[in-house]
């Protein structure tokens, strides 16, 4: 059945993580009998077992919904079901250039997130309908009066515009469906016009290539037309044209205005990037789309697989999974500790864990994870320009270097009131600077710092949870980049560099650091036959020392009492013999140090 462009709704569901967004999307695809209910399930969209595990959407997905609303007329709507981490911000600015209303979910126990403005924002930029939902009506702290006052004050919103729901036991659902075809725009674009169609998503098949999850802007496509992607200039025949149902389902054409996917046949997924414009080869449209902002690698680190022959295997690895996860990049590299392995960018420490478990679970290997860094602008002396490092062990010689510039981020956190002194010295005590804090309740506070991003990644959110018994939440964004007096920390084991085990440090903190890392080093390195000096140093200025301890055999064991001068030579002989093991000996680091020193806590 063909439904009208006037009948259609694109719209998204946005939300802080754990509000219950995808729980909705269940009770939406039910109510709508999208799916059987013998095949439903809870959490249909999370399909990653990752996803279900960790109670989170890591990847946005899109499914159609046939609904006959209350006037007896059907509707086509077109749900895009988005992630709420913090790391996964540039999917859901994805998701919503390819709607015009979103779902604005909002846990009525836990009142307004970090997360939760964030996303608000997003969606305004927009300029999209907002439908507020208080979810979670039927739990026992539920506190929606004092909930929707929040939105009155803090977003604006009409307490008469909010829905209570429960998505857990269907309450207030029908409500919502009836609010979409009511208050969400049917989109707008001419059908007879040459196509444009935004790619607002993508995943790879090994039978039909590149699919790409599309929005149709203006035109009409139809099965078998040749295609151009109008940024990569890759031109290809149509394998399929379907819509999702979740699964995907084929169909003849698709208009203007509808959202569906496109199975190219493409082997190479950079052939078809997420907000590129598809056209047809017989009609094509004059322009492209402006298109998204790339997603932003802004957290480095080394993968390395445990097994050194595995190498080849973890390149293939990160090869496939690229094709359905393009937001992180990865390059090769080698380190004299770790062998061979690739440099990875990651846009948060989230997404770092989440492709390192992939790559594990998926692929069966054993990997080892660096510390991860961010990327520095290292201006050079002598006007011979600026180089970008991510890797500590690629870091300038100090004489070469005029000025070091760090990314710095706007570090958004709603928490109770109560812990406010408690944040104020976590963030301080790593070089943040307080900026404001407007109440969003009386007992809620929206704080709003600076913070380098490198003082974020390493346990900031751990941190952040565990100093408020896990109600604050966090968000940020990029702040340009700043001058600060940073320095290459070096480690050196017996006299030798272990590059793996590199940072790049604030001076202030580097004496502080460097102590922690030879003491945990200390600990974990077997004894020696010879005593092995562990030194902490940035250039040629050691600033710690610890000494591992020689295993010694007790050579005055045979001497029975008689002259002095007998055991000070027996003493002399395997002192001698220390010095000339120490020369041409050398020390094995075992992987759990590098594994420990890597999940050390700096502070």
């Amino acid at each position: 059945m063909t439904i009208p462009q006037s009948r259609v709704r694109n719209f998204s569901i946005i939300a802080h993580i754990d509000h219950g967004k995808t729980t909705l999307s269940d009770r939406l695809l039910e109510l709508t009998h999208t799916i059987e209910a013998r095949q439903m399930t809870s959490q249909v969209l999370d399909s990653m077992d990752l996803e279900k595990e960790k109670g989170i959407t890591i990847k946005a997905r899109a499914v159609r919904l046939e609904y006959t609303a209350a006037d007896g007329l059907a509707y086509a709507l077109n749900l895009i079901d988005t992630p709420g981490h913090v790391d996964f911000s540039y999917e859901v600015s994805r998701s919503l250039q390819a709607c015009e209303g979103a779902i604005l979910v909002v846990d009525a126990a836990q009142g307004i997130e970090a997360q939760t403005l964030a996303n608000v924002h997003l969606a305004l930029r927009e300029g999209l309908t907002i439908i507020p939902v208080l979810n979670k009506i039927d739990l026992p702290s539920a506190q929606p009066d004092v909930v929707m006052e929040e939105l009155e004050s803090v977003l604006a919103i009409p307490r008469e515009e909010v829905i209570l729901a429960s998505a857990k036991e269907g309450t207030g659902v029908p409500e919502i469906l009836e609010a979409i075809v009511a208050r969400i725009p049917p989109p707008k674009g001419a059908a007879d016009a040459p196509l444009r169609a935004l790619v607002f998503d993508s995943h790879y098949d090994p039978y039909k290539g590149v699919v790409c999850y599309i929005r149709l802007e203006e035109g009409t496509l139809h099965e078998h037309d040749v295609i151009r992607l109008m940024a990569s200039g890759a031109e290809t025949e149509l394998l399929e044209l379907g819509v999702f149902r979740p699964q995907l389902v084929p169909v003849k054409q698709l208009a203007a205005g509808e959202v569906g996917y496109v199975a190219t046949g493409l082997k190479n997924v950079r052939e078809a990037q997420v907000g590129d414009t598809v056209t047809t080869v017989a009609r094509p449209a004059a322009e492209p789309f402006p298109g998204y902002q790339a997603a932003k690698s802004l957290v480095f680190a080394g993968l390395y697989p445990v097994a050194g022959p595995d190498y080849p295997l973890l390149r293939d690895a990160l090869e496939k999974l690229h094709l359905n996860d393009a937001s992180f990049t990865f390059e090769p590299e080698s380190s004299v500790a770790l062998g061979f392995g690739f440099r990875c960018g990651f846009l948060g420490l989230l997404h770092m864990e989440i492709v390192q478990e992939r790559l594990e679970r998926e692929f069966d290997l054993d990997l080892i994870a660096s510390a991860p860094s961010v990327e520095y602008h290292v201006n050079l002396t002598a006007s011979r320009g600026q180089v970008v490092v991510d890797n500590p062990a690629r870091f300038p010689d100090v004489g070469e270097i005029e000025s070091i510039e760090e990314p710095w981020v706007n570090l958004g956190i709603v928490t109770p009131d109560r812990y406010i002194g408690s944040l104020m010295e976590l963030t301080t005590n790593r070089r943040g600077t307080f900026l404001t804090m407007e109440y969003l309740d009386p007992q809620r506070v929206h704080m709003h710092f600076e913070l380098p991003l490198a003082e974020l990644i390493v346990d900031y959110y751990d941190q952040l949870k565990t100093r408020t018994q896990g109600y604050a939440s966090m968000e940020y964004e990029e702040a340009g980049y700043r001058a600060a007096n940073l320095v290459k920390l070096d480690v050196l084991v017996n006299g030798e560099p272990v590059d793996a085990l590199s940072l790049i440090v604030h001076r202030d903190r580097a004496q502080t650091t460097g102590r922690a890392l030879t003491t945990q080093l200390r600990k974990l390195i077997p004894r020696q036959m010879f005593e092995v000096p562990i030194q902490a140093a940035i250039g040629s200025h050691v600033v710690a020392r610890e000494t591992l301890a020689a295993m010694r055999k007790n050579v005055l064991a045979k001497c029975y009492g008689g002259d002095i001068t007998r055991k000070r030579k027996l003493l002399e002989k395997q002192k001698e013999g220390k010095q000339r093991m120490k020369r041409v000996g050398s020390v094995e680091i075992p992987q759990e140090a590098f594994l420990a020193i890597l999940r050390m806590d700096e502070d």
